[in-house]
């Protein structure tokens, strides 16, 4: 029970301040922590990860930093292109798939990080660098052109497929995305993923909601200990340099690779 409770907080602060991870860390720390199967575990983690994803979206909500037009553009897209992932994964070897995602998320986990570095030397180089989807100076909105929706349409495709694909959150896409494609600060970055990681989730765990009668008290226990550490991340988040989260996010894309590439051993060809 303790392991599973520390390893829930974990999951939670990491989604919280960080805007993915979550998905990923839950299912082996339900492995680990409470001694389910992988096949058990992964559900239950969509589940705690969904839930904590909005409670965390309604925090950010609350504190006007989700665009949430954009949250529901790219969801709708995610939405209607994971099953095409979802396809390709029953018909690609698994073990390729795993480590090719790994791979990817060491090298966006060295950009951001670099871009963390960098913008501790020089400051911020958003204001340097056009980006296509741009937040208005006089209305605090996304200035929407055929460029800004094609480009959310295209990150949530991205997030979508790679749901269906490798059975993982968005947020590993659509943080590093919105951080190359927008110029909306890192907490208002995190605060969106969460909203889309919620809505994605949504019908999971509608679908699911009939079965949580038979979840086991240590199981009850994860999710709520991942719904607070989704609260104690959202609160900590404004007090974190937005270098220093991004620094995370890139600790967190390690970890989460390491994870994948433990359980691709197990599908060696």
């Amino acid at each position: 029970m303790f392991t599973s409770s520390i390893l829930g907080l974990l999951v939670g602060m990491t989604l919280g301040l960080t805007g993915a991870g979550g998905g990923i860390l839950a299912v082996p720390a339900l492995v680990i922590g409470v001694g389910l199967s992988m096949t058990h575990a992964a559900p239950i983690a969509l589940i705690a990860v969904g839930l904590a994803a909005l409670t965390g979206a309604i925090d950010g909500l609350r504190h006007h930093m989700v665009r949430y037009k954009a949250a529901f553009v790219m969801a709708t897209a995610g939405g209607l292109v994971s099953p095409l992932g979802l396809g390709l994964a029953h018909a690609l070897p698994e073990f390729w798939l795993m480590v090719s995602f790994s791979l990817v998320m060491c090298v966006v986990a060295y950009r951001m990080f670099q871009q963390a570095r960098a913008q501790q030397v020089l400051g911020s180089i958003d204001t340097e660098i056009p980006k296509p989807c741009r937040i208005s100076e006089h209305t605090g909105k996304f200035i929407w052109t055929r460029r800004s929706l094609s480009t959310m349409i295209g990150i949530g495709a991205v997030a979508g497929l790679l749901t269906g694909l490798l059975g993982v959150g968005g947020g590993f896409v659509i943080v590093p995305l919105l951080k190359r494609f927008t110029n909306l600060k890192i907490h208002s970055i995190v605060a969106t993923s969460l909203l889309v990681i919620a809505l994605v989730s949504a019908l999971t765990i509608s679908q699911a909601f009939s079965s949580l009668t038979q979840l086991s008290t240590v199981v009850w226990v994860f999710i709520a200990l991942v719904i607070m550490g989704m609260v104690l991340g959202r609160w900590a988040s404004p007090h974190i340099a937005p270098r220093y989260i991004q620094m995370g996010f890139a600790l967190v894309c390690v970890l989460a690779a390491s994870v994948v590439l433990v359980n691709a051993c197990q599908h060696l060809p």
